[in-house]
């Protein structure tokens, strides 16, 4: 492409809220794993390699129109693969399972040191929602453990 590469085009697609329909398939020669991750990230919808059947790649385009998902076989095979060599994911503190999936996003955020302001701007949402996520996460997750989140919560803006 002359412009922009096919990712960075996704990219573009996918932060426009104008285009929230449109589901992008990738086609490409290169079935690099950091091609596939990259596109992905990028909000892609699909991963088809050029080899694809004519058939095939009409298919895809249909599953992406649906708003689902789809990648070239070899390419699947590839990250189940990488996923399945992956060790387990690890809970790295007791009563952690009692959290909801947005609970644990914004503990992990917050483990990382964000402030109530930051983590609303990486979730998109609003400071006072992030605030209340990280409220009933703090009373939701081992209340023991919820004072050792931060060395001084309140100089970070909790």
């Amino acid at each position: 492409m002359p412009v922009m590469t096919g990712i960075e085009t996704t990219r573009h697609i996918a932060a426009d809220p104008a285009l929230a329909g449109v589901h992008v398939v990738i086609l490409t020669n290169y079935g690099l794993d950091e091609y596939v991750f990259d596109a992905l990230r990028a909000g892609a919808a699909g991963f088809l390699l050029k080899d694809t059947e004519p058939a095939d790649l009409l298919q895809a385009v249909r599953i992406a129109a649906g708003g689902d998902a789809l990648l070239s076989p070899s390419v699947t095979r590839r990250l189940i693969t990488e996923f399945a060599a992956r060790p387990p994911d690890r809970r790295t503190a007791p009563g952690f399972e009692t959290l909801t999936r947005r609970e644990c996003e914004v503990a992990a955020l917050v483990a990382h040191g964000l402030t109530n302001e930051e983590i609303a701007a990486h979730m998109v949402i609003s400071p006072f929602t992030a605030k209340t996520h990280v409220s009933r996460a703090m009373v939701n997750w081992a209340p023991a453990t919820a004072p050792s989140w931060s060395s001084s919560p309140t100089s970070r803006g909790w």
